[in-house]
């Protein structure tokens, strides 16, 4: 019986990052083994075991068998005869197939992981890797984390990922993977290499169709010089993980902004906000589809529907800020235009040269909702005056106080 540290502990620690959650292999046990030393059986699908001290995970080594459609479609053997090399072999990525003797501290490193880890290169283990589709979404969801480190994804992998695209094995994937992986690299530093990815591979549309359909519709040069929309939301989701990093509540936000462009004319857009009232209809397919969280979806919503009047704040009238604020029910979730205001700047300054531009209408929203908030009831003559009365005061009460506000 040997221990092995192996997958993204190993890959970090060479990539001179935090390592995350440790992951073990054990080889040549079998788990009535493993339970006579003290180890929690807890996989469902495959020998996982927790360490009686540290909680940490260690699985046997396995072997995967594809026996049908999906990422599910999987048989496993972890027979203590299957090697360390078998066990690595099954893996995703080279730079996830090393492992590191516990005893020794040597690396094992039969497919060339730490060579793609000097060369920045996202490189799939074997022809294994068609086996499952989640594996498209993790290579995406890979490049949004290391594109900032210089990393590419090797031709082939590029090739095989089309292959598999094209094949229709994305459609087997359950809205539940896809949403954590979505919501993993909205999180990450670089959310546009996940676009970029998927939509290079053709797996974008399978998985985000609404997003895909943003690519080829032209944008307005004199406003967006990156002309492409689908290129200017890159832009965007990059300056919101920069504005609001490992926030993908903000990321989601941003992704779904401008969803209503596929299907307004662009000669439309500086005379109207249809493009804003069209984007709620796919970003809610969206939204119903992945099963999204509703925080995401109402910010979301909220950030399609609202970004234009927020970039123009300074024209609206005292009233209509105050609506604007009531929509986004924001005396009751105050948090919400600080969100709010972070997806807007991300907008304005996603493009093309515009990155160090100012925006001073997010600290002005947030100027306005704080004086605002700052009138309540109590501060009111209410004396005599019923539910609706009251709130008709308290509405023109705001109302003045941010009209004060801007003259001063």
């Amino acid at each position: 019986m040997k221990i092995y540290l192996v997958g993204g502990a190993v890959r970090d620690a060479l990539l001179g990052q935090q390592p995350g959650d440790r992951d073990w292999v054990v080889v040549g046990a079998s788990q009535a083994q493993m339970e006579a030393l003290g180890y929690k059986a807890v996989g469902r699908d495959f020998p996982v075991f927790l360490h009686p001290h540290s909680s940490e995970e260690y699985a046997l080594a396995r072997t995967e068998r594809k026996s049908g459609r999906g990422y599910r479609g999987f048989v496993v053997d972890a027979d203590p005869s299957v090697t360390l090399e078998m066990d690595l072999q099954r893996r995703d990525f080279t730079i996830n197939a090393i492992a590191r003797d516990e005893a020794s501290g040597e690396l094992i490193d039969p497919y060339g992981g730490v060579r793609d880890i000097e060369q920045r290169v996202l490189r799939h283990v074997g022809p294994a890797f068609a086996e499952d589709p989640l594996r498209v979404l993790r290579a995406a969801r890979f490049m949004a984390r290391l594109a900032p480190l210089g990393f590419t994804v090797a031709a082939e992998t590029l090739a095989l990922m089309r292959e598999m695209a094209a094949s229709g094995e994305l459609d087997a994937l359950v809205p539940e993977r896809i949403w954590q992986e979505l919501r993993r690299s909205l999180a990450s530093p670089q959310p546009s290499a996940f676009l970029q990815t998927l939509h290079a591979t053709e797996g974008l549309g399978p998985i985000l169709p609404e997003v895909e359909a943003l690519y080829g519709v032209p944008q307005r040069a004199e406003f967006h010089p990156e002309i492409d929309t689908g290129v200017h939301q890159e832009l965007v989701s990059d300056m919101a993980a920069r504005l609001a990093p490992g926030d993908a509540l903000v990321g989601f936000a941003a992704l779904t902004h401008d969803l209503g462009k596929a299907l307004t004319p662009p000669e439309q857009w500086p005379r109207h906000i249809m493009h804003e009232q069209r984007g709620i209809a796919p970003l809610e397919a969206l939204c119903a589809r992945l099963k999204v969280p509703q925080e995401y979806r109402q910010l979301a919503t909220l950030a399609c529907r609202e970004h234009l009047n927020v970039h123009r704040i300074a024209e609206l009238r005292d009233k209509t800020v105050l609506e604007l604020l009531s929509r986004c029910d924001a005396f009751r979730r105050p948090e919400r235009i600080a969100q709010l205001a972070l997806v807007c700047e991300a907008d304005k300054r996603g493009r093309l040269g515009g990155a160090e531009d100012a925006y001073p209408q997010a600290a002005e929203l947030r100027r306005l909702h704080a004086v605002a908030q700052a009138v309540g009831a109590r501060d009111l003559a209410t004396q005599g005056l019923q539910g609706p009365q009251i709130a008709e005061a308290l509405a023109q009460a705001r109302i003045a106080a941010i009209s004060a506000a801007r003259r001063d």
